[in-house]
């Protein structure tokens, strides 16, 4: 799931968090106007006047106005990333990316509703839908490259052999399936849990919902009691 986000990687200076915060709105403008109107009907023009900012600015942040419907935080990702090379190397590889994926939903109860009406959007326009998945798929390609080379470093699960451990075969299996794995795994339960508290929000706050799934899947996905 793409997130919006005005946080910075690393913290950043207060050009960058500009940036990020221009950005930010008009991928949001982008968003609202399109749930409103169809993003068939909304221009870029539309989308830099909502945003209080010129075209030309528009395409400094965006290469096409289709990019402002699909990528809403570009760099949530490499944020990600670096935060799963930079955890603790005592966390398991499963802890590091929770950890990585808490922080950048922090403020995913203020965010619910413009993540609904961003998932309206996609699913009106099956072309963006396509290209949705597509840049979810590289992000999770990306992330899987870097939980390998996490495990590589010396952070892994007591379910993965260590270097040394195991023949060759069962290594090499070990670090193209693991990481691949739990990319994917730990999209599905962001997805889940985001879909979980938007329907049941009076029930629990959303970070309890969160570190609930992500312990069923630590615990192996054991069935609750009858």
């Amino acid at each position: 799931m793409h997130v919006v986000s005005e946080k910075g990687a690393a913290g950043g200076g207060l050009r960058e968090r500009k940036k990020r915060a221009t950005r930010a709105a008009l991928a949001e403008a982008a968003v609202r106007l399109a749930a409103e109107h169809g993003a068939e009907k909304v221009t870029a023009e539309a989308i830099s006047a909502a945003a209080g900012v010129s075209v030309r600015t528009f395409f400094n942040y965006f290469d096409t106005r289709d990019d402002a419907f699909v990528v809403i935080d570009a760099d949530a990702g490499a944020r990600m990333r670096q935060a799963v090379l930079d955890a603790p190397a005592a966390l398991s590889p499963l802890e590091a990316l929770r950890d990585a994926m808490a922080a950048e939903l922090a403020e995913a109860e203020q965010q619910h509703e413009l993540w609904q009406l961003h998932a309206q959007v996609l699913h009106a326009s099956p072309h963006l839908l396509v290209r949705s998945l597509g840049a979810h798929l590289a992000d999770e390609t990306e992330l899987a490259e870097v939980i390998a080379a996490r495990i590589r470093s010396g952070g892994r699960p007591a379910s993965v052999p260590a270097p040394g451990a195991g023949s060759d075969e069962e290594r090499r299996r070990a670090l193209d399936l693991y990481p691949r794995l739990l990319a994917a795994v730990a999209g599905t339960a962001v997805r889940i849990s985001v879909e979980h508290w938007c329907a049941r929000q009076e029930e629990a706050a959303f970070p309890d919902v969160f570190r609930e799934v992500f312990a069923l899947l630590a615990a192996g996905l054991p069935a609750p009691p009858a």
